[in-house]
């Protein structure tokens, strides 16, 4: 049986080794096959002359869009929400619960474990109970719990293996415990929510912990006696960093501060987005709280704490480039490149190379505006607004 095949021509491509002008890749049913810059286009090519061709983006941390939130332990619900950010770019999701009770958890996690089974999602992300009272943001206080190996082993055990990643607070009693124990079950240990000084947050890396979760929100700030986790997890090279590029969660001069110390090879820009992403204003559950939008930002009722973004991938790749000051190659390593390797999916996606699957994402070369998006070589949106080349022209 003959297997599907479409080239793109004419495009710029973002390739792990730089920028290519008037590039050609070519796309054999899943994977991409061919990657050429400089070739002459085809009949029965689509041209995408005037169009940016990056990989799909990879979202190590949402909870939710479209309406739709993962914490709701509904699948329908969850497929709503990752097809939501699909549309949006984001063709590789971890799905992130929200503090509730153990059990209630458990629960989640077993029906988005059946979502990655069946690759609409690429893990499970548990932000919370385990975080301190004290920086619990947009969390229910009476649910949280200490992280007692114990209990973080029967979450991730409800995950049936596709539990990716767990976000603690590494001073609380058993903390730096269960960081060593996901470490050993090969499971990310997140430091985040938490009031850790510097010298328990180096104890934690040395523990296994390997990602700040959204660096500088729900953490203690930078001072100039007490560093706190901020400096600690910025400074080691161990650590990939979480960056919300909404323009609510950090100041354009903060994102400068951690991409000046880190560098893109370890920041991944993530959404933190709750189930107003890709829809409006107005009121919705996030777990067992209700959260306010309003002009797109996200808030407790009572206005005490942001409550996750409205954010999507597409929107934190255009402001990188337009408001930020990043190269393409520094934005795709961010959005893409970056948080495929630190899932250890690298080797199958996060970059245009041979082999890989087809996650594919299109942009106006100008304004960088979403024109369409496909995933392992299906078209997610977008397909009708290019044209087929009919014929070439002669000399």
């Amino acid at each position: 049986m003959a297997v599907d095949r479409t080239v793109l021509a004419g495009a710029r491509l973002v390739l792990p080794g730089g920028v290519v002008e008037d590039g050609r890749l070519t796309v054999r049913g899943e994977s991409i096959t061919a990657v050429t810059s400089g070739g002459a286009a085809e009949p029965g090519d689509l041209d995408l002359t005037g169009h940016t061709v990056v990989p799909g983006f990879v979202d190590l941390h949402v909870h939710g869009g479209g309406g739709a939130s993962y914490a709701s332990g509904n699948a329908e619900e969850a497929l709503l929400a990752a097809r939501t950010h699909l549309h949006h770019g984001t063709t590789t999701t971890v799905a992130s619960t929200v503090t509730g009770e153990i059990d209630e958890l458990a629960r989640q996690a077993a029906v988005l474990s059946e979502l990655v089974e069946d690759d609409v999602l690429a893990g499970i992300h548990f932000e919370g109970p385990f975080i301190s009272p004290g920086r619990c943001g947009a969390h229910r206080p009476d649910l949280l719990r200490e992280p007692d190996p114990a209990l973080v082993r029967k979450l991730v055990d409800a995950a049936r293996s596709h539990a990716t990643m767990v976000t603690l607070a590494p001073e609380l009693p058993g903390g730096l415990d269960s960081v060593r124990m996901l470490a050993d079950l090969g499971i990310i240990a997140a430091v985040g929510h938490t009031d850790s000084d510097y010298a328990t947050t180096l104890q934690a890396i040395d523990a296994g912990a390997t990602v700040a979760t959204h660096l500088f929100n729900a953490m203690p700030a930078i001072a100039h006696r007490a560093p706190g986790p901020i400096v600690a997890l910025l400074e080691d090279e161990r650590v990939t960093v979480e960056l919300i590029n909404d323009g609510v969660h950090l100041h354009p001069s903060v994102l400068d501060l951690a991409y000046g110390t880190a560098g893109p090879h370890r920041v991944a820009l993530i959404t933190d987005a709750m189930g107003a992403a890709g829809t409006g204003d107005g009121l919705y559950p996030l777990g067992p709280l209700q959260v306010r939008v309003t002009n797109g930002v996200a808030m407790l009722p009572d206005g005490s704490s942001i409550a996750g973004s409205t954010l999507t991938l597409d929107q934190a790749f255009r402001r990188a480039l337009t408001i930020g000051k990043l190269t393409l190659n520094q934005a795709v390593e961010s959005l893409s490149t970056t948080p495929a390797r630190l899932l250890g999916l690298d080797h199958r996606t996060g970059s245009l190379e041979t082999g890989k699957l087809a996650d594919l994402v299109i942009v106006d070369s100008e304004s960088f505006d979403l024109v369409a998006v496909m995933r392992h070589g299906h078209w997610a949106r977008g397909a009708d607004r290019f044209q087929t080349v009919r014929t070439v022209p002669t000399a």
